[in-house]
């Protein structure tokens, strides 16, 4: 697509094939090769509007709404790239669960949820050049790019409202289990809001702060090793980066996180062969209203077994 600009105003009308959906989410799929910082920037100005009002990013449309974009120039960008054979099997090989509503995976590390922000494709695209006949595939929640672990994605509109419900509601059980420095001593609830901040290269980062979101999770110690401590995490909120952030801010960063992490504690581990973010989204549990309980674990990955057993124990 060559360089230009939108000649005016857009209205768009939502029709309720995307109610239901996020704006911000709405906009980056709709906005192909406008930066996500740029995206966030008009929702925070108020340059896009809803039924003539302002809205936060976490608003989510209804059939019927009026969205207004402002004139919006889309730098030169290539076709997106598809997939790859390896991707697409990759992503098929890790699928835990599916029903007619939902699919849960058991998502690599390194892969990202969706494209944008340089990426060409994410998780979503793959699972939708996999299902090219599915007619909705949505994700339903998020796990950060080098987090490995369970992500659900919906296959119906009804199914991605009623998982929202759920998480609204604190019924979606989500265990983690993370490899920290330091001797964890035993089970404790952090009780610290949390605030997104976005830097001016658009990366985003999040910190404790007294203004900021309530977010709690409950760590619990699994075993102890000289130096490091494998804990379960309970997400009790489910806040950007609430378990790398807790952790740090408990003094015990997570191993491989290079956004808050600790450098020397990493590299001791990366000469035991650590080459990612030891964060895993164990275990996932919710029932919805009109089924039974979907109850999915994904193990870790060998390398992170490995790495573990070049651990050493200590009572």
């Amino acid at each position: 697509m060559s360089e230009r600009a939108a000649a005016a105003v857009q209205m768009i009308e939502v029709d309720e094939h995307h109610a239901g959906q996020r704006i911000d989410n709405f906009l980056l799929t709709r906005l192909k090769g406008v930066p996500k910082s740029r995206i966030y920037r008009l929702l925070r100005t108020g340059e896009v509007r809803v039924n003539r009002g302002r809205i936060k990013a976490n608003y989510r449309l209804q059939a019927g709404d009026a969205i207004r974009l402002p004139p919006i120039r889309q730098g030169e960008s290539q076709p997106p790239s598809a997939p790859g054979d390896r991707v697409l099997k990759m992503v098929e090989a890790a699928i835990l669960y599916e029903d007619k509503g939902f699919i849960i995976f058991d998502k690599p590390s390194g892969l990202a949820v969706h494209g944008g922000s340089g990426l060409s494709y994410g998780l979503i695209e793959a699972i939708r050049a996999l299902r090219p006949e599915a007619p909705f595939l949505e994700l339903a929640h998020r796990l950060d790019r080098d987090t490995s672990g369970c992500i659900v994605v919906c296959k119906r509109r009804s199914a991605l409202r009623t998982f929202h419900e759920l998480l609204q509601a604190d019924k979606v059980e989500k265990r983690y289990l993370a490899l920290v420095k330091g001797r964890w001593a035993r089970a404790q609830r952090v009780d610290a809001p949390l605030k997104k901040n976005i830097l001016q290269s658009g990366e985003r980062m999040v910190r404790v702060d007294p203004t900021g979101k309530p977010s709690q999770t409950l760590f619990r110690p699994l075993t102890h090793y000289q130096g490091a401590t494998l804990l379960e995490a309970i997400l009790i909120t489910g806040r950007t980066h609430q378990v790398r952030v807790h952790a740090a801010h408990s003094g015990h960063p997570i191993a491989g996180d290079d956004k808050y992490g600790d450098e020397p504690f990493d590299q001791m581990l990366a000469g035991l062969g650590l080459k990612r973010l030891f964060l895993h989204a164990a275990s996932l549990r919710f029932t919805p209203p009109e089924g039974t309980t979907i109850a999915v674990e994904a193990p870790l990955e060998p390398a992170l077994q490995t790495l573990l057993s070049r651990l050493t124990p200590e009572d």
